[in-house]
């Protein structure tokens, strides 16, 4: 069976230890992810990419309870939805990224509490591939 990435260019997925792609730029050292064409914090378009540490804490998250609204790609139905969690997530000093959680249980999830950066199934298209995204998971 095939497997591919949903966003392929936000990451270096399917390498061994896949890093989140993002872009810093030269002339302010602005870090963004996804990466950006121009810097938001100074318009420069001096901009390098810079692959993100794969680890960080957890700043702010909420869980997802119902069937997100179309045009979420996902192939949940009201039948199989299972609830799922999202947050913010600090990577180092370097910039917060918003991902999905391997973790949807609230009690479960704390402020500071480390994660790592993975990638899970999310759908299979009509073609009949696994689609992957990334999320965080507690370590």
């Amino acid at each position: 069976m095939t497997t591919k990435a949903l966003a392929p260019d936000v990451s270096t997925w399917p390498a061994e230890d896949p890093q989140l792609r993002g872009s810093r730029c030269d002339d302010c050292s602005a870090t963004t992810w996804p990466a950006q064409p121009r810097c938001p914090r100074c318009s420069g378009a001096a901009i390098s990419e810079l692959l993100l540490p794969r680890r960080g804490t957890l700043v702010a998250w909420t869980t997802q309870g119902f069937v997100p609204k179309q045009p979420y790609a996902g192939s949940e139905t009201a039948e199989n939805f299972e609830p799922f969690a999202f947050g913010l997530v600090q990577l180092g000093d370097v910039v917060r990224v918003e991902a999905r959680l391997t973790e949807n249980d609230p009690a479960k999830l704390k402020p500071g509490m480390e994660l790592e950066l993975t990638f899970v199934p999310f759908y299979t298209d009509a073609e009949g591939t696994d689609i992957v995204t990334w999320a965080f998971a507690p370590i």
